[in-house]
C-alpha cells in the first residue's frame, strides 16, 4: 500500500538503493537533495539531512536566501522508498517562473505504475493545509509522463515558456 511519510532514517538503505538507480548526476525534483551535506553516505550525514528536510516546514525558522518553507514527504510502499514529493509553501521569483509549488520524482524502477499521479493527488490536501488555494506545477516541455500526471490531477496548462532552466510547461491546479 502506498503512503506518504515524513523523511526518516529508517529507510536509509532503501533510499540509497534508489539513489544508485538514479545515478550520481540525476536531478530528483522534490527530494530536497540540495539541502544535503557532503557526508550523505554516512549514517550521521544522512540523519542530519533528514532533520534539515523536516525543519524546512517550520515557518518559525528563517530560510536562507532563495529558499522557501516546504513540506517534504517520501513516497513509500511497505519499507521501500519509491520517491519524494514536496509542497513549497509559497513562491519566490524562481519558483513562479520555473519551479512551482510542488515537485516530485519517482525512482526509475518504480515508474510507469501511477505512483507520481497517486502522490500528487495525495499531497494536495497538504497544500490546502498550508493555506494555498491553487498550486503551480511545472515540467520540462518534453516530459509527457509528468504532464499526464499533472493533468490527471486537474492541472490546467497556463503556458509553455523558456526559463532559466529550460523550456517549461506551467500548470495550475485549483484546490
Amino acid at each position: 500500500m502506498l503512503r506518504l511519510i515524513e523523511p526518516t532514517t529508517r529507510l536509509r538503505a532503501s533510499w540509497a538503493q534508489a539513489l544508485r538507480e538514479w545515478g550520481p548526476d540525476a536531478h530528483q525534483d522534490g527530494s530536497g537533495l540540495r539541502l544535503a551535506g557532503p557526508d550523505l553516505d554516512s549514517a550521521a550525514g544522512f540523519e542530519e539531512w533528514v532533520e534539515r528536510l523536516r525543519a524546512q516546514s517550520d515557518r518559525s525558522l528563517p530560510m536562507p536566501e532563495g529558499s522557501v518553507h516546504a513540506t517534504h514527504l517520501w513516497i513509500v510502499e511497505d519499507a521501500t522508498y519509491l520517491g519524494a514529493i514536496d509542497v513549497r509553501h509559497y513562491l519566490n521569483a524562481f519558483l513562479l517562473e520555473a519551479g512551482g509549488n510542488i515537485g516530485y520524482s519517482v525512482r526509475p524502477s518504480a515508474r510507469r505504475r501511477g505512483h507520481a499521479t497517486w502522490a500528487l493527488g495525495a499531497v494536495l490536501p497538504e497544500a490546502r493545509r498550508q493555506g494555498l488555494d491553487r498550486v503551480l506545477l511545472t515540467c520540462t516541455d518534453d516530459n509527457a509522463a509528468s504532464a499526464r500526471t499533472i493533468e490527471a490531477n486537474g492541472g490546467v496548462l497556463e503556458d509553455v515558456r523558456s526559463t532559466s532552466i529550460g523550456v517549461k510547461r506551467r500548470y495550475w491546479i485549483t484546490l
